[in-house]
């Protein structure tokens, strides 16, 4: 076992793998297919890494894949039951990219309700409003990346924050899983800043802070 699956190569499975590199976590890192992918990331990162192939056995205690909505629930059909009593961590933020004016999911919903509608997973939302660019330093400015998580495990939603605070990050639970919809909301925004090109102070490199009274 692992202590954690990430599924991705691209720039947020970097990202994530770094934090939990400089956690000191053993990771299994799947590409989606190609294995030369993950072989290629895990040795540019070093630290307890193994490399493998999406449809693998997932042995990560959490399960995080760094990918869309849309690929996330394509996942869950893929794994079934086998993710039964596994933290699996929903990063996603279900843009409609048709408009690129809300999300594809309903007004009384979120990606992650939707996805705990399909599996036997502990589904907990978190690291949707952290940039991949941000997560390999995990801070901005000096300043440690908040990560905002929502769940209704609370031993799930402790293995989550307690994987940010190894990592270096802030962990601040927002609540149940039903408060994935604000920061859901939330996280689109902060993507929006970034894809204005006429907020250059705005280009990916950018955290969300909550900053609480001294």
């Amino acid at each position: 076992m692992t202590d954690i699956t990430i599924i991705g190569t691209g720039n947020m499975a970097r990202g994530l793998a770094a934090r939990a590199v400089a956690a000191g976590k053993t990771v299994q890192l799947l590409a989606h297919d190609d294995k030369a992918k993950a072989d290629a990331l895990a040795a540019e990162l070093g630290g307890q890494v193994s490399a493998g192939l999406l449809g693998e056995e997932l042995t990560g205690n959490l399960v995080i894949p760094a990918v869309y909505f849309d690929a996330s629930k394509e996942i869950l059909a893929r794994y079934g039951d086998s993710l039964t009593g596994k933290v699996y961590v929903d990063i996603t933020n279900p843009i409609d990219f048709a408009t690129f004016d809300s999300l594809s999911v309903p007004a009384d919903s979120s990606a992650a309700e939707e996805l705990q509608k399909a599996t036997g997973a502990k589904v907990i939302k978190a690291f949707n409003t952290t940039f991949a660019a941000t997560l390999a330093e995990g801070a901005v400015a000096g300043q440690p990346l908040d990560v905002l998580i929502a769940g209704d495990d609370e031993a799930a939603v402790q293995a989550v924050a307690d994987f940010a605070s190894a990592a270096g990050l802030t962990p601040v639970v927002v609540g149940p899983q039903r408060r994935a919809r604000q920061l859901e909301q939330t996280g689109f925004l902060h993507i929006l800043l970034s894809a204005n090109d006429q907020l250059p102070a705005y280009q990916w490199n950018s955290a969300l802070k909550v900053v609480p009274a001294a």
